[in-house]
């Protein structure tokens, strides 16, 4: 039995952020120290190198649960079903409800059980919870839809994937640049010819990955030390994507019963332009192979990082013919690949 998607739907936030936005501000390194290169020189940097020319935020009067209860009700507008009819919600994001001009998470309770009462479903056993899993969230919560349908747990899930990155940023530091908002959402079911999800793998490397990204304080040396932000050593993630996703995508395939010249797209968390591209031409290496064309389509140019939303949103975008030159027709096979916090790695792959 495979379980496919019914539904697909994405919220993305109005408020558009180019890189303009962050001209004037002061930006130090690591040390507390000014960064000796000015802010037109940092941005035009940033956008060589992860491709991002804006991305959007989050209204002043909303919050991640808003944004993933909007994706939501897309997703079952998309599907036309009766949200009674859903068994899980499954919410992942990293970072709860925060207040615009506030730092503090709030978790309790789960955003998952929030959006639930803003789809207003009556049915008890309807369960919802929450994933905390990095940027891969959104594919670990399909993976465990995925889990709960085979076992004859659920009938249909609904996942979504949200996050508004641009609270918990510290404007001191250049990474503020790469982070977005956004939400995307997805109804997962069994299917009743063989279509959808054929082979998936997880894995996470916590000894000294652990920490490649985190909670710390502002570069800003005389910002309060006790307030936390999201940070990360670029380099080490780069490093460890590139010789850890690729292998990860490869056992995926050989796991499965295709072969890499059946892979028609690589839908791939938008983390970084450069890093992607990385891996990808890293993992047809594996093969002996040259990427073939158009097989990566990309949205981080004008949406930038949203973490767990990236996914699903492209993914939405494409079906509906939002990406020029990128679409997916019945029985393409897709390898849905993400990297972020833990570290974490996962991949499935999808028969359409």
């Amino acid at each position: 039995m495979t379980n496919h998607f019914i539904g697909i739907g994405k919220y993305i936030p109005t408020e558009k952020i180019s890189n303009l936005f962050f001209e004037e501000h002061q930006f130090f390194n690591e040390q507390g120290e000014i960064l000796d290169q000015n802010n037109a020189t940092i941005s035009y940097k940033l956008k060589q190198i992860t491709g991002i020319e804006e991305r959007r935020y989050a209204r002043k009067d909303q919050v991640t649960s808003d944004l993933g209860y909007m994706a939501a009700a897309s997703a079952i507008t998309n599907a036309n079903i009766d949200a009674e009819t859903i068994d899980y919600i499954i919410f992942a994001h990293n970072f709860g409800d925060v207040k615009h001009d506030t730092i503090q998470s709030d978790m309790v309770p789960s955003l998952a059980a929030r959006v639930k009462n803003l789809l207003k479903i009556q049915n008890p056993y309807c369960v919802a919870y929450d994933v905390i899993f990095g940027c891969p969230g959104w594919v670990e919560g399909v993976i465990q839809a995925n889990a709960f349908i085979k076992a004859g747990l659920a009938k249909r899930c609904l996942v979504i994937g949200a996050e508004t990155l641009s609270r918990v940023v510290d404007e001191h530091d250049r990474d503020t640049m790469i982070y977005a908002d956004g939400a995307g959402a997805a109804i997962l079911e069994a299917s009743t010819n063989n279509k959808g999800i054929q082979a998936h793998l997880s894995a996470s490397y916590a000894n000294e990955e652990k920490d490649y990204l985190f909670f710390g304080k502002s570069y800003n040396s005389e910002k309060c030390p006790n307030t936390k932000y999201i940070k990360m050593y670029g380099r080490k993630i780069y490093e460890f994507a590139l010789s850890k996703v690729p292998l990860a995508m490869k056992k995926c395939v050989d796991d499965s019963s295709y072969n890499i010249d059946d892979i028609s797209k690589i839908v791939i968390h938008q983390a970084n332009e450069k890093m992607d591209e990385a891996i990808v031409k890293r993992f047809y290496s594996l093969y002996d192979q040259d990427v073939p064309k158009n097989i990566m389509p990309m949205n981080i140019h004008k949406l930038g990082n949203s973490s767990v939303a990236t996914i699903p949103i492209l993914l939405k975008m494409i079906m509906d013919n939002d990406l020029e030159n990128h679409q997916i027709n019945e029985g393409d096979v897709v390898l849905f690949a993400s990297v972020g916090a833990g570290m974490n790695i996962n991949t499935f792959i999808y028969q359409f």
